[in-house]
């Protein structure tokens, strides 16, 4: 019996596997929609920071609730990043927004932060990706499927990043040592510029 369990989990893990290495192969082709699993240790990455119902899509200003979004990348990303003011290759970013709320238990003041609404990962692959990054959306699962290249974050994040595609102008931690190494983009020094 517990023969026939190894092998049933053994051979489940492999298909996983499988699946996700179609689902890459897909994506380096062109030919289908990538999908990737959201790494499930996330919330033990580096925290970089949190925003406070930001948008950057003066549409989406006035959602009609309040939420914080949080951002996590990997540790050997992020160590890194400390060294040389850049990101490497297989940087990964997870943001995830929850609800903002305002009544709970002894609370009279101010916001906390409730539920997951919805998580989002950048990822940098070069070899996978045309424009070596990408984003992921990921609803109410664990799974995430890759946003279009035509999307307004990809323009977004390459106009205003302030290094190598990411907002790093909002990490407080990090922009900084982008500033002492000399890596921020032109083009968000350009619009910083007399600010």
């Amino acid at each position: 019996m517990k023969r026939v369990l190894l092998s049933a989990v053994v051979l489940a893990g492999m298909a996983v596997l499988a699946q996700n290495q179609t689902a890459s192969k897909k994506a380096a082709d062109g030919k289908g929609e990538a999908q990737m699993k959201l790494p499930p240790n996330y919330r033990e990455w580096v925290y970089v920071s949190s925003g406070f119902d930001m948008s950057y899509v003066p549409g989406l200003a006035n959602m009609g609730h309040s939420m914080f979004d949080n951002v996590f990348v990997n540790p050997e990303a992020y160590k890194k990043f400390l060294e040389t003011g850049t990101w490497p290759d297989k940087t990964v970013f997870v943001l995830e927004a929850r609800m903002a709320q305002n009544k709970g238990s002894i609370n009279k003041k101010g916001s906390y932060q409730g539920e997951v609404m919805a998580r989002e990962v950048h990822m940098k692959d070069e070899a996978r990706f045309p424009g070596k990054w990408a984003f992921f959306g990921f609803g109410d699962g664990d799974t995430g499927t890759l946003i279009p290249t035509s999307a307004d974050c990809y323009s977004c994040h390459s106009a205003h990043g302030a290094v190598d595609t990411t907002f790093v102008q909002f990490y407080p931690t990090l922009i900084g040592v982008a500033k002492q190494k000399g890596t921020l983009s032109a083009g968000y020094v350009k619009e910083t510029q007399g600010k």
